[in-house]
């Protein structure tokens, strides 16, 4: 004997068991932010001489070789830099906090 109960039940335990399904498709997936890109007059960029081009660098400590992209502070990922919060940087760029990736 089917009672309006039971219906009830049945019908709230299929509603719990679709809302997580019906959730992931109503909710976009989390994108990755864009970084802005580091503005050349920033003043944490401009105190460790933050260059685009590391090749165009004449600082004394620029070693040949060394870019962002071979930087332990480099995050390829968003381009950004542990130095410059909030920041992506020029992956060919270079400053005088270069370290090499380990």
């Amino acid at each position: 004997m089917d009672t309006p109960n039971r219906r009830r039940f049945l019908q709230l335990g299929a509603v719990a068991l679709a809302a997580p399904f019906a959730a992931r498709l109503a909710i976009p997936e989390a994108q990755a932010q864009a970084l802005p890109r580091l503005p050349l007059d920033h003043p944490q960029g401009k105190a460790l001489a933050y260059i685009e081009d590391a090749t165009k660098t004449t600082h004394a400590s620029f070693k040949p070789g060394s870019n962002c992209l071979n930087c332990q502070f480099y995050t390829a990922a968003n381009q950004g830099c542990t130095l410059f919060a909030g920041f992506s940087v020029e992956p060919k760029g270079w400053c005088a906090a270069w370290a090499k990736k380990a």
